[in-house]
């Protein structure tokens, strides 16, 4: 079955050679006239193995369509046309998931080989995809015999989120025993939502190391005791996405990582960084957000001491629906003050594993 390539340019006598081209090589081409006709197309369902896409367009240039496309369409590479003065663009394009680019003008003989290795390339990812589909079915077959491993693996997990909190106790001495109380909170809140066992472990991963960001946050800010000014008040909010930058590159921590982001928004969206409002925050962060204010407040402060948990339900269903979100909050004030008296007594001098298990009973 002939290939379908897909041209793009604003320019319809250059539409009309570039596929006159790729015709006479037995592609089937459709043409589009805009980078908005271009996603009208691909949006009307039609399937392209190839896209052949101008940089320099009026209402939606070749970079604006890839970043619409890269994502919804990511078997479907992307060849630029560019001139040479457009050449670091064009690299900038490649970096951003085009597959290669053309410099206007160009051969027939070229264009052909361009197009053949892009849709060679595709052709091998897939075989690949299908490769590790039927890896995946063999290792499933094999859950008993790798059981064993996979329980290995989440000890060395759990060995690094201790690293990773050691390291920022060394940093903030004051974080220890908040990440610990915070995360146990969180789980109970999570157990008594119902959700199942293994994403609770991510949101205690995440709430563990909501604040591993202000490792990168300069001391001289991070342990002021006066009041912060505008501008260091902005590099601390800067936290919350460091840490989401961190955790990103470790695979088993990529899902925490949104927590960890998302750890300062609040439901009514009037929080940082991305001012995410009610389902848009991860449902982790807004367990956590619960959990935080509770450990806040009935824990000591510099300016003042703790206070009862019963004060903190209080201003936690204050808060409802404006900070937190209202149906975690209506959970949270059915479970009783003994829960969280219970946990803030047990977690005294826990790790990670330790605090983990006592909250997973």
């Amino acid at each position: 079955m002939a290939e379908r390539i897909l041209v793009v340019d604003d320019e319809e006598p250059i539409r009309e050679i570039v596929a006159s081209m790729l015709g006479t090589a037995g592609y089937l081409c459709k043409q589009a006239g805009s980078g908005m006709e271009a996603l009208a197309v691909l949006n009307s369902g039609e399937e392209f193995e190839l896209m052949l896409s101008d940089l320099m367009m009026a209402d939606l240039d070749g970079i604006g369509l890839l970043e619409r496309t890269k994502e919804r369409y990511p078997d479907m590479p992307v060849v630029m046309v560019t001139a040479v003065h457009d050449i670091s663009v064009a690299l900038a394009a490649i970096r951003n998931g085009a597959y290669d680019y053309l410099l206007k003008p160009f051969e027939r003989e070229q264009l052909l080989n361009t197009v053949s290795r892009a849709l060679e390339n595709r052709r091998l990812k897939l075989e690949n995809r299908t490769y590790q589909t039927n890896l995946e079915s063999l290792v499933k077959a094999r859950t008993d015999q790798l059981q064993a491993a996979m329980q290995n693996l989440e000890r060395s997990y759990d060995i690094t989120l201790e690293a990773l909190g050691d390291a920022l106790d060394l940093k903030d001495a004051e974080t220890e025993g908040h990440s610990r109380r915070v995360t146990l909170f969180t789980i109970a809140i999570a157990q008594a939502l119902g959700m199942p066992r293994e994403q609770i472990a991510v949101i205690a991963r995440g709430a563990f190391l909501h604040d591993i960001g202000k490792m990168a946050i300069p001391d001289a800010i991070l342990r002021k005791p006066a009041k912060l000014t505008p501008e260091e008040v902005a590099i601390m909010q800067e936290h919350a996405y460091r840490g989401y930058q961190m955790l990103k590159k470790i695979p088993f921590l990529t899902e925490a990582s949104d927590i960890v982001y998302s750890h300062q928004e609040r439901f009514d969206g009037t929080g940082y960084p991305r001012n995410l409002k009610g389902d848009e925050i991860p449902l982790g962060a807004r367990i956590f957000s619960i959990a935080d204010t509770l450990d806040a407040i009935t824990s000591d402060r510099p300016y003042r001491p703790a206070q009862s948990f019963k004060a903190a339900r209080e201003e936690i269903a204050r808060w409802s629906g404006k900070q937190f979100d209202p149906e975690i909050v209506k959970v949270f004030l059915e479970m009783p003050d003994k829960i969280w008296e219970d946990l803030r007594r047990e977690i005294a001098g826990q790790s990670y594993r330790a605090a983990y298990s006592t909250g997973a009973k």
